[in-house]
């Protein structure tokens, strides 16, 4: 009886067995991955993941980059403050490609104070204007313009005397006859420049030298040369030869990072001569145009701070056999005669090559250029007219004296 169970068991067991596995299995329905919006998404999300990882990487870089920035910044800000006597350089605004375009207009414009007719100009024209004859007295009236004028004893003298000829002959009656005499003997007593004086770069680097008296503008006067000369596509290096005072250093460093050119500098108090030593060494091993050097301000009567400076011009001579190819007196127009006395001293003591007039805008007594230029027989480089980069000028001694002294004394306003 039992053997006969288990033979029926397994029967049913054998015959449930075929019975399933000749059931087809379902099939089921095929997807691809853009037939499910859900995992097609999904999938885009992981296969984006690593961009993203990448594309956030970047600008946590960014972030931390403008952080470093703003310490700097920071830090630059409390250099600054600790220095209030010479606060960092206003951003610079790009020099124009052609600055030695004539513009007569723009000086002009720069010469305002001087046109007014309370300046030079203005109580020149006064004087003759309107008149239809002139008198011996008139030279005496220039004369007093002239010498209140910062053009200076000897220059004046040259120019009365000029003028006393003119009316000796008979031209009493004619004011434009005399307007065009003080022309003539302006620009005779502004040398030989009837073309642009602008600096050559003749050599490879060109050494570039700035020297003068606390607060004439030189560190200014270098921000603005290295976005011009930046903008015609030159290199350029700073050398950061103030080392006495740490914001001078701090304005090179401000306009060298707006501009984009290196600024080799030392520690407080070292030696200026080896840093503009190591900045034409660095120039002449990377190809480098143009070095700009500061330097600190030296009082003209100090003998020990001038003999500092002719020290440092022999050390830059060390780093190239021809440098310093320009030496620039930096000089402040408005302290008028006695920045002459001052610029005297500098010239007896240094290879001075030509000058800057710094601030021309913020005086009124332009016939100053005359005096100057007169008495130190010194070409005048450059003028600066303004605060911006594109302020500061070539000079040329023909628009000079047609911006000065342009408008004939027949009646138009000044």
């Amino acid at each position: 009886m039992s053997v006969l169970l288990i033979i029926v068991v397994v029967a049913i067991a054998v015959g449930a067995w075929l019975l399933f596995r000749a059931k087809p299995a379902p099939q089921l329905p095929s997807k691809t991955l853009s037939d499910s919006p859900q995992k097609s998404t999904a999938a885009k999300a992981r296969l984006a993941a690593p961009n993203k990882a990448k594309s956030e990487s970047k600008l946590v870089g960014a972030a931390d980059t403008g952080a470093a920035q703003s310490v700097e910044a920071s830090a630059d800000s409390s250099i600054a403050e600790d220095e209030p006597t010479a606060p960092p350089a206003q951003e610079p605004e790009q020099a124009p490609l052609s600055p030695t375009v004539r513009d007569v207009e723009g000086l002009r414009r720069g010469l305002d104070k001087s046109r007014r007719p309370e300046g030079f100009f203005g109580r020149l024209a006064a004087i003759l204007r309107g008149k239809k004859e002139i008198n011996a007295d008139i030279a005496t009236q220039i004369e007093d313009v002239l010498l209140t004028s910062d053009v200076g004893v000897q220059t004046t003298q040259v120019i009365v005397e000029k003028i006393r000829e003119t009316l000796s002959r008979k031209e009493l009656s004619d004011p434009d006859v005399v307007w065009d005499a003080l022309r003539v003997e302006a620009r005779s007593l502004l040398g030989a420049q009837a073309q642009h004086s602008a600096i050559a770069l003749r050599t490879k680097p060109t050494v570039i030298v700035l020297v003068g008296v606390n607060g004439a503008g030189k560190t200014t006067t270098i921000g603005k040369l290295a976005t011009r000369f930046k903008a015609q596509g030159k290199t350029v290096i700073l050398a950061a030869g103030d080392t006495f005072r740490a914001a001078a250093v701090q304005q090179l460093r401000v306009w060298g990072g707006r501009i984009g050119v290196d600024v080799v500098h030392g520690k407080d108090g070292a030696d200026p001569g080896s840093v503009i030593f190591d900045a034409v060494k660095q120039a002449r091993e990377t190809g480098v145009d143009v070095v700009l050097a500061d330097t600190a301000g030296r009082l003209h009567t100090k003998t020990n701070l001038m003999a500092e400076l002719k020290k440092l011009v022999k050390t830059t001579a060390k780093a190239m056999e021809s440098a310093p190819h320009e030496v620039l007196l930096v000089v402040d127009a408005t302290n008028g005669q006695n920045a002459v006395a001052q610029a005297k001293e500098f010239c007896q003591e240094l290879p001075v090559s030509g000058m800057v007039l710094t601030k021309l805008d913020g005086t009124a007594k332009g016939g100053f250029v005359l005096g100057i230029a007169a008495a130190l027989q010194l070409p005048v480089k450059l003028i600066g007219l303004g605060e911006k980069a594109t302020d500061l000028h070539d000079f040329d001694a023909d628009d000079f004296v047609e911006a000065l002294l342009g408008t004939p004394p027949d009646g138009t306003s000044v």
